[in-house]
Formats: C-alpha cells, sequence, structure tokens
C-alpha cells in the first residue's frame, strides 16, 4: 500500500470484530516497526503481544476492578494538567463527536462512563499490544515510543487491520504491568487494540478533523 494512503486511513477503531489474527502477523509487525528512528538507537520500547485466553483474563481482570469502582494512581499525566485554550477544544469536540455519534449526550454520565469501560474490553478487539519502557528513560525516549507506535499502526494498515493506541491503559498500571509480570523498573506506556474494524459500530463513523497548516506550519524561506 502506498504510504500516504496508509496514513490517510489511519485512524483509531472503537469497534472490533472477533476475528482472530495470527500471532506470526502480529509478531512480524512489531518486528518491522522497530525499525523507527530512536535516539542514540537507545530503543526504549519493550513490546508484550496479547491474545486468546491471557487476553481474556485480562479483560475480566479489568472487567472486576471496574465493577468493584476500583482506582489507581496514574502511571504518568495523559493530559497536562492545565489544559486550556485551542488545546482544550479540540480535546473536547473529538469527545463531542464520538459521543455524538453513540447517541449519548453530555448529560447522560453513567452512559459517557459505561461507553469509556469498553477501553478496558479493549473494544472487542482480539489482540492487543501494551508498551512498556523504563522508568528511567525522559520525553526524547517516550518520542520514540511515539514513531515505533506509528510504524506499527501504518504496517496494520496495509495489512487490512485497524487499531486504537490507548493511554487509558495508563490509568491502571499496577493492574497490568503485574498481569504482564513487568519489572519493576519498566512502567506501561499503552496499549494498542488490533484487529478487524467492526462496520456497523456506530463509533467507527468518527472522524478527527486536522487543523489547518496555517495554524502550526511555518516557513522561512
Amino acid at each position: 500500500m502506498e504510504l500516504k494512503r496508509a496514513i490517510a486511513e489511519r485512524r483509531s477503531v472503537r469497534g472490533f470484530l472477533p476475528t482472530p489474527v495470527s500471532v506470526e502477523t502480529l509478531r512480524g509487525m512489531a518486528v518491522e516497526a522497530a525499525r523507527a528512528a530512536s535516539g542514540g538507537n537507545l530503543q526504549p520500547w519493550h513490546v508484550d503481544i496479547v491474545v486468546g485466553s491471557p487476553l481474556t483474563q485480562l479483560k475480566a481482570i479489568m472487567a472486576r476492578a471496574l465493577a468493584d469502582g476500583e482506582v489507581e494512581k496514574h502511571g504518568y499525566d495523559i493530559y497536562p494538567a492545565a489544559l486550556d485554550g485551542l488545546y482544550d477544544e479540540r480535546r473536547r469536540a473529538a469527545g463531542e463527536a464520538l459521543y455524538g455519534h453513540l447517541g449519548i449526550p453530555r448529560a447522560d454520565r453513567e452512559g459517557r462512563r459505561a461507553w469509556f469501560a469498553r477501553n478496558f474490553a479493549l473494544f472487542g478487539a482480539p489482540a492487543a499490544y501494551f508498551v512498556t519502557v523504563e522508568r528511567r528513560m525522559g520525553p526524547p525516549q517516550w518520542a520514540d515510543l511515539g514513531m515505533f507506535l506509528q510504524n506499527l499502526m501504518l504496517l496494520a494498515v496495509g495489512e487490512g487491520l485497524a487499531t486504537c493506541p490507548q493511554e487509558a491503559w495508563a490509568m491502571y498500571p499496577t493492574k497490568v504491568e503485574g498481569f504482564l509480570g513487568v519489572p519493576a523498573e519498566r512502567m506501561l506506556f499503552c496499549g494498542v487494540a488490533i484487529g478487524i474494524e467492526d462496520p456497523e459500530e456506530p463509533a467507527n463513523r468518527t472522524r478527527s478533523d486536522r487543523a489547518p497548516a496555517g495554524e502550526w506550519l511555518y516557513v522561512r524561506e
């Protein structure tokens, strides 16, 4: 697939068919994605592929935790504490677009919480990647993780698969790191749901826009 087309088609999908994805395909994409640029060639990413019975177990663990109202200290701040202005507007607009397709109004807080909880069932995806990084690593190495993830998601498009990168998993680092057996020196960055898109899922009608280049692109010549 042409790279430009893959970039244009990649988006976060929040509804998957149960059709399995082979471990060979998942592993192959991870290995290819590791050609991502990495400052000093540190290659700071660590990746767990979870499918089948282990994935069912993880979903059950999370379902129980949510049903019991368990909360954990987030592994990191997913958004800046003082997010405001244009950035806050963009985040709110994205959320309203999603919930609009789902038919869940702002006043229905319980409905929105229930939908958000689907993050921890991976929106029905049959497979997931979980990406961890050593705690001593800093922002440059986290940028490397982003490049690895972008490679991974573009490769998925080429395989006819859909993905959803999920920082929401950082809300339950102890549960996930414990389940995966992550060493103490590493921390969870995110999960990535992967599978075949469910064309009947209303959430998948959401298409986030992008700011016009005039808002962020500067040319000096």
